[in-house]
């Protein structure tokens, strides 16, 4: 997968569309991640002793990765592959062609 985890990215479609987000977590199975602020939902929460009055809190649910472009300054871009002189392979950004970490 193209997205890793600690990324800044934006969503490029769907009903968070323009919102931005570091990824948490990258689900590699069902080609699937969880961005920080986005996608939120609302899930009941037991009463537990920390919590005695239980009720709701919010969760970030994942979304599709085809979702999901790098952030790279202000500019969204896609990622591409380039394998260098030494044979090893590196991401690059489409739109400038530098280096991602």
């Amino acid at each position: 997968m193209k997205i890793k985890k600690d990324m800044i990215v934006k969503v490029v479609s769907g009903n968070f569309k323009g919102m931005t987000g570091k990824v948490l977590k990258v689900i590699p199975i069902s080609q699937r991640a969880i961005v920080e602020g986005v996608a939120l939902t609302k899930r009941a929460v037991r009463p537990t002793q920390e919590n005695p009055q239980g009720g709701f809190s919010e969760r970030e649910r994942s979304l599709h990765v085809s979702n999901l472009m790098v952030l790279e300054g202000d500019d969204a871009s896609r990622i591409g592959y380039k394998i260098l002189d030494d044979k090893s392979k590196v991401r690059v950004s489409k739109r400038t062609g530098k280096e991602l970490g």
